[in-house]
């Protein structure tokens, strides 16, 4: 079931097309049609791995009959998000090698929408050692807010901004 729940990220998140799925311009994707271009997918699977995922990346729409990624796009969808003021600090995991990277140009979205942030060092901790040997670093969120920058949360908790410019990050902390 979990290299099921890895393809339905890529399918979600990434590449539609790889199924010849097409997402709408929130992001969501039609349940049966998913479950016709999966093999091996059935409505009960796909609610298990919503409902079981421990990183919370899928939603289902009120009625069951969509479901889209939380979050990590890498294609342009609105997953519709509300703009919120973030607490003061946020968090940012990555591998050590990024180290110097981040600390001369802040935190990039890359090839995604977004820049994750964490709320907590200890989820920080479990993305950063995804990467390799694992950097957190302290993010200014609410400076950052009270100076223009975006924020926005996840329906699973995830922080999303943007940019986090290096003259708000902190390492060492």
């Amino acid at each position: 079931m979990k290299s099921t729940s890895k393809f339905l990220s890529l399918i979600l998140r990434h590449k539609p097309q790889v199924v010849g799925l097409e997402l709408d311009e929130h992001g969501w994707a039609d349940v049966e049609e998913l479950c016709r271009c999966v093999k091996n997918l059935d409505f009960a699977t796909l609610e298990k791995i919503v409902a079981t995922d421990e990183k919370q990346r899928y939603s289902f729409s009120a009625d069951k009959k969509l479901i889209r990624a939380n979050q990590g796009h890498s294609i342009p969808v609105d997953v519709e998000l509300e703009e919120l003021e973030p607490p003061e600090i946020l968090y940012h995991g990555t591998a050590e090698s990024y180290g110097s990277s981040i600390n001369a140009q802040g935190l990039l979205k890359m090839s995604r929408l977004y820049v994750h942030l964490s709320s907590d060092v200890e989820t920080a901790l479990k993305v950063g050692r995804r990467h390799g040997k694992p950097k957190i670093f302290l993010a200014e969120s609410l400076r950052m807010f009270n100076d223009g920058y975006k924020f926005y949360r996840s329906v699973n908790g995830v922080w999303l901004t943007e940019h986090v410019p290096a003259k708000y990050l902190k390492e060492n902390f």
